[in-house]
């Protein structure tokens, strides 16, 4: 019985952190990293809000619906199919990891005026002309 209890009070502690604190973590890296501002940054940190805020609502949607709805095919017959909404949640969520990723790999690229690699220097090495 106490090992059940041991293994119950090890999973309270490693709670997934809540989507807005996992968003606010990887702004908080970005302003430690200088990065914040970067325009790669900025829009993918945007699509990722977007996303957020789409599972809030998928999710809401799931838990004032029914997990499997009533569809209709052929000759009206009744099928029961999965709540369209669940596979939603799941494809958003898949993105939303997905563009998690690419901030960090964003934040650590151009972490303190990092550049791509093969991007041209911004320094003129010699160059007259005046751009």
């Amino acid at each position: 019985m106490a090992t059940k209890n041991a293994k119950s009070s090890a999973r309270a502690k490693t709670k997934k952190a809540p989507l807005d604190e996992v968003a606010k973590q990887l702004l908080k890296m970005a302003r430690d990293s200088g990065v914040e501002q970067n325009y790669f940054f900025t829009t993918t940190y945007e699509r990722y809000e977007f996303q957020l805020e789409l599972l809030r609502q998928l999710k809401n949607e799931l838990a004032g619906a029914d997990l499997l709805v009533v569809k209709e095919y052929v000759k009206n017959r009744p099928n029961l199919v999965a709540n369209p909404a669940i596979s939603e949640y799941n494809k958003t969520a898949t993105a939303a990891n997905q563009t998690a990723s690419t901030l960090l790999k964003i934040i650590t690229t151009f972490a303190n005026g990092g550049r791509l690699s093969g991007a041209p220097s911004t320094e003129t090495e010699g160059d007259d002309c005046d751009l």
